[in-house]
């Protein structure tokens, strides 16, 4: 199991890296004429808004798949056409929208995912189960489509090294918490849910996430990326770690629940998609608004 992780982890690594390069490289071509953007370049995020879209559409499918199990009929198409209204909503929600209206444009795809889940649901004139089904496409659109939009919505306002800095201080932690666990690892983090998480790994797989929010955010200023700090980004590292710990065991609680071992086996060590990006699809809202404030309390001179 440990060599199939350590494979795909290193070929998964340089595809992030490849495709990190190709959006920075798709950021500086000229727009077509007949794109009505008033930028001379693209949109910043292309290749990041299709990666994500994939990942959005097979997280989709494998969340339909735990509801299945747990006896809620949700289909595979409608899951991934919930979760990717929800991504396109924020990720694509133009710039110039704000106060009053940018929150009713917002809350407004819950609404309407909410009120498209009960007719889905009752589609076959049945009622048993609606509300069930119904909950489950609203928890597919914000779980793969509202929170993994806010990647987009960072790619959008920063350089992509940024989101990759992101990624990288959420999965060292998995990567800390792992080989610090199986070390020192003693004490049961939460034994009834997830048995071999310890606390030693998650305070070692936090301490990594610092490390590497410190080092990345010193290799971004370096690089000419504008940044909080060093210790600002040893700080949002740490807090990213445990953060995405937390996105881990909310989808060890779904699956258990649902008496799932694995979101699925389309990665060969990993399990599903979803086993990759629990951890950062819970840490996306929290990085992008800690982005933001810190970029405030800087331009302020706090």
């Amino acid at each position: 199991m440990l060599k199939y992780r350590l494979t795909l982890g290193s070929v998964l690594i340089l595809a992030i890296a490849f495709f990190a390069w190709l959006d920075e490289w798709f950021d500086r071509l000229p727009t077509p004429g007949w794109i009505p953007y008033h930028r001379e370049t693209l949109p910043p995020g292309v290749v990041a808004f299709l990666v994500l879209g994939l990942l959005s559409a097979m997280g989709a499918r494998e969340v339909a798949r735990i509801l299945r199990a747990k006896g809620d009929p949700v289909g595979t198409g409608f899951a991934i056409v919930t979760a990717l209204v929800g991504l396109c909503w924020v990720g694509l929600m133009p710039f110039e929208i704000s106060g009053g209206v940018g929150l009713a444009v917002g809350v407004s795809s819950v609404a309407i995912v909410f009120v498209s889940g009960l007719l889905y649901a009752i589609r076959n004139r049945e009622i048993d189960g609606a509300i069930r089904v119904g909950s489950g496409v609203l928890l597919i659109h914000v779980y793969m489509g509202l929170m993994l939009g806010f990647l987009i919505l960072i790619r959008r306002e920063y350089p992509i090294w940024m989101l990759i800095w992101v990624l990288a201080c959420v999965k060292s932690c998995d990567i800390g918490a792992f080989f610090t666990g199986t070390a020192i690892g003693k004490h049961k983090l939460i034994p009834w849910l997830s048995p071999g998480k310890t606390w030693e790994g998650l305070v070692g797989g936090m301490l990594t996430s610092a490390l590497v929010g410190g080092v990345g955010a010193w290799l971004l200023l370096r690089s000419g990326v504008d940044h909080p700090g060093v210790i600002a980004g040893a700080v949002m590292g740490f807090v990213f770690g445990g953060l995405g710990q937390m996105g881990d065991l909310a989808a060890s609680l779904m699956k258990r629940d649902a008496r799932v071992k694995d979101s699925g086996t389309s990665l060969p060590g990993f399990g599903g998609v979803l086993d990759i990006i629990d951890s950062p699809v819970f840490v996306a809202p929290f990085a992008f608004w800690s982005l933001r404030l810190a970029e405030i309390f800087v331009s302020s001179g706090g």
